[in-house]
């Protein structure tokens, strides 16, 4: 019969002590991330239940309770005689377009800057870094006088133009660690295969970074799907006006129907949320590949 050691025992309390101990650690942490998901998902079940709610309910129930009478026609009175649908449509193709051009254009910025040799491309960085300070307020009269002169305002152009201007410089700072951390040998061989500058771009580059891409398309749709100040200062219709200002709508002069705001609004985060949950890994993938210049 084989006895153990002191040694081997100690080793195995000492084991049997560690990974209690690191069983207890996991829990906590898992405890505390419940608690913080709660804490984050308590705005979006109020907003839930607000949406269900006429303006009665809203102000003589509390906040978390279930309504009464679920009143689902509150979004059936929103996306139809709101004229919602209208701004729905408007939202989601400005959106699309203003960060189409912006991750575009960003790409073949950051490529210019850091994968070609040319002189300024320094002064040109730091051009776009410093625009990142301008604050958004101070550019609204400005703005608002040029494109009244060109006849763009109340035009969704001005929107598009404005979203993918003060976008640019946090797209090109998220891919800028991208492309220095790229082989140059890649390019190389591309050249000596015969690549041009255009088709080398197109062709290997821009499939190289699609996870970055992914990353500042994503900010930049929650940023253009979210933005009220340029919306509400430069378009005035009906017919191009977008989600974020439709909601006023329903804020009168002597009454205001809640439950309408709240259908509105739950309209509005769908889109966003839905788009965030299903690309939430690229996001971080496309953030950790830009974090580390190679």
């Amino acid at each position: 019969m084989i006895s153990s050691t002191p040694s081997q025992l100690n080793r195995k309390v000492n084991h049997s002590g560690s990974g209690a101990a690191k069983k207890m650690g996991y829990s906590l942490l898992y405890l505390i991330l419940i608690m913080v998901a709660v804490f984050q998902l308590f705005p979006l079940v109020w907003l839930f239940f607000f949406s269900l709610k006429n303006n009665q309910e809203v102000f003589n129930l509390p906040p978390l309770s279930l309504p009464m009478n679920p009143h689902w026609e509150n979004y059936a009175k929103v996306w139809g005689a709101g004229n919602i649908d209208i701004y729905f449509l408007n939202s989601v193709w400005i959106t699309i377009t203003a960060t189409v051009f912006t991750v575009v254009l960003g790409s073949l910025v950051t490529f210019a800057i850091t994968r070609m040799k040319w002189k300024g491309s320094s002064f040109v960085l730091g051009l776009f870094m410093v625009a990142m300070m301008i604050p958004v307020h101070s550019t609204l009269i400005p703005l608002f006088n040029i494109f009244n002169k060109i006849g763009l305002n109340d035009h969704p152009l001005s929107l598009v133009l404005t979203y993918t201007a003060f976008n640019m410089p946090i797209t090109i700072m998220i891919l800028l660690g991208f492309y220095y951390a790229l082989p140059k040998e890649v390019e190389e061989a591309s050249v000596i295969d015969g690549c041009n500058v255009n088709r080398m771009f197109f062709r290997i580059v821009l499939p190289m970074t699609s996870s970055v891409i992914a990353t500042t398309a994503i900010i930049n749709m929650i940023y253009n799907w979210n933005e009220f100040i340029f919306v509400n200062t430069f378009i005035s219709s009906n017919e191009y006006k977008t989600l974020t200002v439709g909601v006023q709508n329903f804020i009168g002069q002597y009454t205001t129907d809640w439950g309408a705001i709240g259908a509105t609004l739950m309209i509005s985060i769908l889109p966003i949320l839905i788009a965030y949950l299903f690309l939430s890994d690229r996001i971080v993938e496309g953030i950790a590949a830009g974090s580390v210049k190679g």
